[in-house]
C-alpha cells in the first residue's frame, strides 16, 4: 500500500477528486460535496479542487431529482487524492463484487475515501472501514453497527478518522468540505464560501445527528431531553429516570415542555417514537412486529392501537398504501 498523503495539511497544490455517483443518490447530497469545492474555486480565482464524475460501470447516474451525471466507469479510474462515494438508495445492490474490488484498489493506492449519505455503507460493505471509526445517515445507524461490527459506528455529523471521510447526509457533508477547505487552504476561504451559501456551518462535528429538526421553542433542558428520548426510542426512559439524566427535576422537565412546547414530555416521547414508526412503516419491509419492539411497544396490539389513534390508519393499511402509490410512480 503507497504512502497516504495527509490531504488536511495546508497544500497551495489543486486536490484531484474523483466523484463516484451511484444511482438513485440524492440530489442535495451530490450537490453538498460539488458546490462547495466550486464556489472555493471562483472565490480563491485558482483551480484548488480538480474533480471528474465516474459512476459504477460508465452508464450515467440517475439522482433521486431525475437529472443524470455522466461519468466513466469506476474500474478505468486509475488514482486521485480523494474519493468521494456519494449514495442513497438499494445500498446492498450497488456494492458489487466488482465495485468492491475497484475501490480496495484505489484504496491500496494512498488516495483519501470518503462516503456521504450512504456511501459510508458502501465503504464498509468494501471492508474499507474495519479498524475506523466511521458515521452515516441516522436512518441507518443501528444496522450500521449490528452489520459491521469491525467499524466504531458514531452518531457524528460527519467524522474524519486518518484517511476516511464520513458523513451522515447532504448538510452534514457540507461541513465536512468545509472542514476539508479550511484545512487545506485556511479558514478564510472556508468562511467565504459558507457566506456565499448564507449557511451557518456547525462548529461541532461530533454533534449526535438529530431524526427531527430542532422545535424553535425548546429550550436548553427540553433541547436536552429531546436528544435522550430519541436515542432510546426502543426502550423508553420513565420521565423521572430521563430527567435525572438529564439532571432535572420531573417537575421542572414537565413545566419546561408545558410552557415551551404546549405539550407534556410523556406526548412528546410518544410523538417521536410514533414518528419513527412511520418512517419504519413506509420506509423499510421490517414486520410490523419488529416495528412496534423498535419503538418501544410491548406488544403488537398496544403499538396498532396507538399508531392508529395518532395517525387516523393502520400501520399495515398505510404500508399497502405506500406500496400502491410507489408501484405507479
Amino acid at each position: 500500500m503507497k504512502f497516504a498523503e495527509n490531504i488536511f495539511e495546508p497544500n497551495p497544490h489543486p486536490l484531484r477528486i474523483s466523484v463516484l455517483v451511484l444511482q438513485s443518490c440524492n440530489t442535495l447530497s451530490f450537490a453538498a460535496v460539488v458546490d462547495p469545492m466550486r464556489a472555493a474555486n471562483r472565490l480563491s480565482n485558482e483551480r484548488l479542487f480538480d474533480w471528474e464524475y465516474v459512476t459504477a460501470t460508465g452508464a450515467d447516474a440517475n439522482l433521486t431529482s431525475g437529472l443524470t451525471v455522466p461519468g466513466t466507469a469506476l474500474s478505468r479510474l486509475e488514482r486521485c487524492d480523494l474519493l468521494l462515494v456519494i449514495a442513497g438508495f438499494d445500498l446492498d445492490r450497488h456494492a458489487t463484487p466488482a465495485l468492491c474490488a475497484s475501490l480496495r484498489r484505489i484504496a491500496t493506492s494512498g488516495a483519501t475515501l470518503a462516503g456521504v449519505d450512504g456511501g459510508p455503507w458502501i465503504l464498509a460493505k468494501a471492508g474499507l472501514l474495519d479498524g475506523y471509526s466511521a458515521t452515516t445517515h441516522w436512518e441507518d445507524l443501528d444496522q450500521f453497527a449490528a452489520e459491521f461490527p469491525g467499524v466504531t459506528t458514531l452518531r457524528d455529523r460527519f467524522h474524519i478518522d486518518r484517511d476516511r471521510m464520513t458523513s451522515g447526509g447532504a448538510a452534514p457533508a457540507i461541513d465536512m468540505m468545509l472542514h476539508l477547505i479550511s484545512a487545506r487552504f485556511g479558514a478564510r476561504l472556508a468562511a467565504r464560501v459558507a457566506g456565499a451559501f448564507i449557511y451557518d456551518s456547525a462548529s461541532d462535528p461530533s454533534r449526535a445527528q438529530l431524526r427531527t429538526p430542532p422545535h424553535p421553542g425548546h429550550s436548553a433542558l427540553t433541547r436536552r431531553a429531546n436528544a435522550l428520548m430519541e436515542q432510546t426510542l426502543d426502550a423508553p426512559l420513565t420521565i423521572p429516570a430521563l430527567a435525572r439524566q438529564i439532571a432535572t427535576s420531573p417537575r421542572a422537565l414537565e413545566h419546561q415542555f408545558r410552557t415551551r412546547l404546549n405539550t407534556t414530555p410523556q406526548a412528546h416521547y410518544l410523538h417521536l417514537r410514533l414518528g419513527e414508526a412511520e418512517r419504519l412503516v413506509t420506509d423499510t419491509g421490517l414486520p410490523i412486529l419488529d416495528i412496534a419492539l423498535a419503538t418501544g411497544f410491548a406488544s403488537q396490539s398496544s403499538f396498532a392501537r396507538a399508531f392508529r389513534q395518532a395517525k387516523g390508519i393502520s400501520a399495515r393499511a398505510l404500508r399497502k398504501r405506500r406500496v400502491i402509490s410507489t408501484s405507479f410512480d
